[in-house]
């Protein structure tokens, strides 16, 4: 006898894709723009059916397209059997519900689409409640869940409510009354983490946060140097939680560094509010590595979309900012082109490094550009008797011996690289 298995996996939502040219809005080519928001719907399981650049001279206030353009619309939705319409734009609220009234499909604009993805994406409580206060800022002016039939089927995500069934009875006074609490915890958080970096401070690591587009490799580049498994995935927005980790640089100096969230072109300012918290850790770095996917067309596009975003983040006061551009993804370039980008990179002074977080290319050199841009202690020149054993571990320990020479007598002559508050702490110990 046979036994039927149950299928327990969720049917793929049908889609169609449509970006919303407006001309000189963007300086990136409109079908780049619409893959990348196919990306972000594949991203999202979605089963994309179609794809469609709308050039648009103006938008209509009521439903984004002009009359024709949505009739037109609809025929390609109907065709595509789609239940579900992804517009690479902002929608208002009156824009959104009067597309999903003519299509009949649900309509997510371009920050919802990213708000969902986020929600799924987030693992630890503080990334929790980050995404619920940004999709409740979001949904604060919608009289209607965008995904409701999808929530129902998937449920909460944890003690905060995700983006889960619990939430959808939720009216405007209820809605209020949770994005106060929630910023209320999340400033708790903030507090927390600003002791966090209080006592890192107290053990003299530098810290290094990597930044960059979605999809560049940060994640990839985040183990290569730390010997971690962090998810890594050739997808959108693969991982979302920041991780951080103690990696070990050339002459032995200690770091911390930290894998943060992946950026994209007209980041939600909403997902920008909510991780201020998260956000901080990258002001807070003591350098940043700005990580660029080298063998993308669009590279340029996509830096300076991150140099914005980082210009939203506060920076401490009298603390310079110092950013080591890594151009990654090297391994998918063809020789010729590989070469030169190596070079230029190798002339840059330090303003960047190219490797290949895949295959491991260029990551001494890496490791080697991130201890000159931070190690800015001072040098000092020390004897140890030989009898000192314990001073000289202390030494090798806690900073860089860069040079070390012993004599007849067997006294060693070492040039050390210590923090004051790490030289303080020796002459107390030792003497």
């Amino acid at each position: 006898m046979t036994t039927k298995l149950i299928d327990h996996s969720v049917p793929l939502i049908r889609a169609v894709v449509i970006h919303p040219d407006m001309g000189e809005r963007s300086s990136r080519p409109a079908e780049e723009r619409l893959e990348e928001a196919a990306g972000l719907a594949r991203a999202l399981d979605l089963d994309v059916r179609a794809e469609e650049v709308v050039r648009l001279r103006k938008t209509t206030p009521a439903t984004l397209f002009g009359t024709g353009k949505v009739e037109e619309l609809a025929s390609l939705i109907r065709a595509a059997e789609a239940e579900a319409a992804v517009i690479d734009d902002d929608l208002t609220p009156v824009q959104q519900r009067n597309l999903e009234k003519e299509w009949d499909c649900k309509v997510i604009d371009r920050t919802g689409l990213i708000l969902e993805i986020f929600g799924r994406r987030a693992r630890t409580k503080e990334g929790r409640l980050q995404v619920e206060l940004a999709r409740l800022d979001y949904e604060k002016s919608r009289l209607v869940r965008t995904w409701t039939h999808l929530e129902r089927q998937r449920g909460g995500t944890g003690s905060t409510g995700g983006p889960g069934e619990t939430q959808i009875e939720l009216d405007r006074r209820l809605i209020a009354d949770r994005i106060v609490k929630l910023k209320g915890e999340l400033e708790e958080v903030r507090r927390t983490r600003g002791l966090h970096r209080k006592q890192r401070k107290k053990a003299p690591f530098p810290a290094v946060a990597l930044v960059g587009y979605t999809n560049a490799g940060k994640s990839t580049l985040f183990n290569r140097l730390t010997g971690s498994e962090v998810l890594a995935k050739d997808l959108l927005f693969a991982t979302l939680d920041t991780t951080q980790r103690t990696i070990r640089l050339p002459q032995g100096r200690p770091a911390i560094i930290a894998d943060t969230v992946g950026f994209i072109s007209d980041l939600p300012h909403e997902l920008v509010e909510s991780f201020r918290a998260t956000l901080e850790e990258v002001g807070e770095a003591d350098l940043i590595l700005h990580v660029r996917d080298i063998a993308s067309a669009d590279t340029a596009a996509q830096a300076k979309d991150v140099e914005d975003v980082l210009k939203q983040i506060e920076q401490p006061d009298g603390k310079p900012r110092r950013i080591l551009e890594v151009w990654n993804k090297t391994d998918l370039l063809d020789p010729e082109t590989r070469e030169a980008i190596e070079g230029q990179a190798a002339r840059s002074g330090n303003a960047a490094v190219a490797v290949s977080a895949w295959t491991g290319q260029g990551i001494e050199t890496l490791r080697q550009a991130i201890t000159d841009l931070i190690d800015d202690d001072p040098e000092t020149e020390l004897v140890l008797q030989p009898s000192q054993g314990e001073a000289l571990a202390w030494l090798y320990e806690h900073g860089r011996v860069t040079a070390r020479d012993t004599d007849d007598q067997g006294r060693m002559r070492l040039t050390v690289r210590l923090d004051p508050q790490a030289m303080g702490r020796f002459e107390r110990q030792f003497g």
